[in-house]
């Protein structure tokens, strides 16, 4: 390989890995989540984007008593009734600013309760986990989803 073979593979290399890091920064992908007080794997939530929109949905449950059937019975909108899985539980957010921040005024539901918070999402570890904070007013409660492979 000549030199300058050897530059423009490098350059090539350097920015493909580059592209990839700044790809994984985003929440868009699939995601597990950890329950509260178990600790245990409870949903894979789908996230992905469309014309700078995020939207997620619940493709997959780990618990035991969610099948096919299972609706959700406490949701107070146009997703009552629906069934759990496929759900849209994530609607309308957006990246803010210039940093990793998404939320622009997007919603998070609680498909055991049927609460709707304002959320904000920040991926964490280079794009491996991301915080989750859904708030009502002044309180909110956190949790860090993993990503699946």
């Amino acid at each position: 390989m000549t030199y300058r073979n050897f530059f423009k593979t490098l350059t090539a290399l350097s920015l493909g890995l580059a592209l990839n890091s700044f790809a994984q920064m985003t929440p868009v992908g699939t995601w597990q989540t950890v329950d509260d007080n178990t600790h245990e794997v409870k949903a894979e939530i789908q996230i992905v984007e469309q014309n700078g929109v995020l939207t997620g949905r619940i493709v997959k449950s780990f618990k035991k008593e969610t099948n096919e059937a299972t609706v959700c019975e406490d949701c107070k909108d146009d997703r009552k009734g629906k069934p759990i899985l496929g759900l849209d539980i994530i609607r309308g957010v957006k990246q803010e600013g210039a940093d990793n921040l998404w939320a622009g005024g997007g919603k998070i539901l609680d498909p055991e309760n049927g609460k709707e918070y304002t959320v904000r999402m920040v991926p964490l570890e280079d794009g491996k986990k991301l915080r989750v904070r859904g708030y009502i007013g002044p309180f909110y409660r956190t949790q860090v989803w993993n990503r699946t492979q």
